[in-house]
């Protein structure tokens, strides 16, 4: 059977509404309030309750902010499933200064030689990374008057490709075996031999089965991936 709820008068309806809340909790009396009708409405009446739960928790969320990365996909030579090559600084190649072009094949000696591989920017002093697995078969000089400035070869005889990054303060022996990416050296800053304006990379140099070298783009693809925001 339906209940009829006579509210009383106005002047004591803050009274009634409270002790209303009080005896039968906040869900009860917010009921009556809604059913009261407008005049109800006007009234600014606090509910609390004595149980937690009943709060109502709002909570606001957010989509992380993400950024796109260049990085680089190496190529897979032996069909694996798996990549053969990664960008030994992890760096874009060298653009343009005040020493020319970066890239594969660019005039060097003033149009007398090609450049003979592709130099990837770098921090002096950063991990330079083994572009290939394999061995390190040698350990030499970039300059024949220059002690200071080396490179790394690296053979990889299951592919029969022959990696040399030239630039690096080299931290493996001739001998080694090392895996894909693994640390070689640490790059070494070109200012004292190239001053005025010679952007900081290694030069990566990609000796193809049949000992012809390539331009190591072909085989180290650049895309963009997305990330979540740092």
């Amino acid at each position: 059977m339906m209940r009829t709820v006579t509210l009383p008068k106005a002047t004591s309806r803050r009274t009634w509404l409270a002790q209303t809340c009080a005896t039968l909790g906040a869900a009860v009396g917010v009921a009556v309030l809604l059913h009261a009708g407008a005049a109800a409405a006007k009234f600014d009446v606090n509910f609390t309750s004595a149980r937690p739960s009943a709060r109502l928790d709002l909570a606001i969320t957010s989509t992380p902010a993400t950024v796109k990365v260049l990085t680089w996909q190496g190529a897979d030579i032996d069909g694996d499933g798996a990549p053969d090559f990664v960008n030994p600084t992890g760096k874009a190649p060298r653009q343009h200064d005040a020493y020319g072009y970066g890239a594969f094949g660019a005039s060097r000696d003033g149009g007398s030689r090609p450049h003979e591989g592709v130099d990837y920017m770098v921090d002096a002093g950063q991990d330079v990374v083994a572009p290939v697995s394999g061995f390190v078969t040698k350990i030499g000089f970039a300059y024949a008057d220059d002690a200071h400035l080396k490179f790394v070869e690296i053979t990889n005889p299951a592919i029969g490709y022959v990696a040399r990054v030239f630039y690096v303060d080299p931290s493996v022996e001739v001998g080694d075996t090392l895996r894909l990416g693994e640390v070689i050296g640490r790059a070494h800053g070109l200012e004292a031999k190239y001053p005025g304006g010679m952007t900081d990379h290694v030069h990566f140099e990609l000796i193809a089965p049949g000992q012809n070298r390539i331009d190591a783009t072909r085989v180290l693809a650049e895309r963009y991936v997305t990330r979540l925001a740092t």
